[in-house]
């Protein structure tokens, strides 16, 4: 098993935020607090509108049944989701009735909440290096990254030694097959691409049957961007999983969803209808720091407990990275690391 964090062990890899972020492995303080300023600049939107919300409703008054009503409705509106809001707004409460409350102690409360939520799901990708190639496929709607995720990943893992290989399997877009390419020549990842249009199952087979011939150790395959309720489409992405296995049993070994911070709720839907088509087995959420909707990724985590591997606060390669339940609870609560 391979998993992308800085450790090894027999037959296994993980990716952890400091890899993503620095080629050399350097696990210094300077790479921890390089990736700190992209999270909480990139969750700056999200921190500042529930911090301004908390302020204003803490300040100056003490703490009753109707402020606890208040700040749960503020929580759920910032889309951290029924369940969480409950959660958090019933810890700010105890012991602290008609108190004065200080806006710092509650965002001090939501962090250490949102955290305890998130801390299972916070997990790495693993690679079981059993497994040649092993197999990634990346699914999502429209817009939600999933081309320049896959770049990104390809770079880390050619850069960790990784002999990877790309399918193009967005047979919809030349766009999204052009944008592949040059992610393969950045990373020195053959790209197994057809003209628009192709059978995306079909190129997902031999794509497949290529990187098992050349001994690839990791394929990731792009799909279409698609409607979760769109049942043709979801009706490929489903023969894509399905072809595969003709060739690999095993495969796909990883479904890795791509989440659009930006889409708030809808997101919840995308989760349930790729995971029935797809089996998805991880998240990405891309695009943090063009929203204020970041406490989605917390409704999300309260609802599904699948694993959250990695998320972006930006379009640079240093920009996603491995997902960290403290981090990103003390960001989004606007707190120092």
């Amino acid at each position: 098993m391979t998993s992308f964090s800085g450790f090894r062990t027999a037959g296994e890899t993980a990716i952890t935020s400091t890899d993503m972020n620095d080629s050399t492995n350097d696990q210094g303080p300077a790479s921890k607090q390089s990736w700190w300023r992209r999270l909480s600049g990139g969750l700056k939107r999200t921190s500042t509108s529930i911090g301004d919300a908390i302020s204003s409703l803490v300040s100056k008054r003490k703490l009753d049944a109707g402020t606890i009503e208040e700040l749960e409705e503020l929580l759920i509106r910032a889309d951290l989701g029924v369940d969480a809001a409950a959660k958090i707004a019933a810890a700010v409460g105890v012991g602290r009735y008609d108190k004065a409350i200080a806006p710092e102690e509650v965002k001090a409360i939501l962090a250490t909440e949102v955290e305890k939520l998130l801390a299972p799901i916070a997990q790495p990708l693993r690679l079981d290096t059993a497994a040649k190639p092993f197999v990634i496929v990346v699914v999502g709607v429209n817009g939600s990254g999933k081309t320049t995720t896959i770049g990104k990943l390809a770079a880390k893992l050619a850069s960790e030694g990784h002999k990877v290989m790309l399918a193009a399997g967005d047979t919809f877009r030349a766009a999204a097959i052009d944008q592949l390419k040059i992610w393969g020549e950045r990373s020195a990842s053959a790209v197994v691409a057809r003209a628009p249009g192709s059978d995306a199952a079909s190129l997902a087979f031999d794509a497949l049957a290529d990187a098992r011939a050349r001994k690839a150790d990791v394929l990731i395959v792009d799909t279409a961007g698609r409607l979760q309720n769109k049942a043709e489409l979801m009706g490929e992405l489903e023969k894509i999983v399905r072809v595969m296995k003709k060739v690999d049993s095993t495969a796909p070994h990883s479904v890795l969803l791509v989440l659009d911070a930006t889409v708030g709720q809808n997101a919840l839907s995308q989760v349930e209808q790729f995971s029935k088509i797809a089996g998805v087995t991880g998240l990405v959420m891309t695009k943090l720091d063009g929203t204020a909707r970041g406490g989605i990724l917390v409704a999300i985590a309260t609802k599904y407990p699948l694993p959250v591997h990695f998320i972006g606060v930006g379009e640079g390669v240093d920009d996603l990275a491995p997902f960290a339940a403290r981090d990103f609870a003390r960001a989004i609560a606007g707190l120092e690391p």
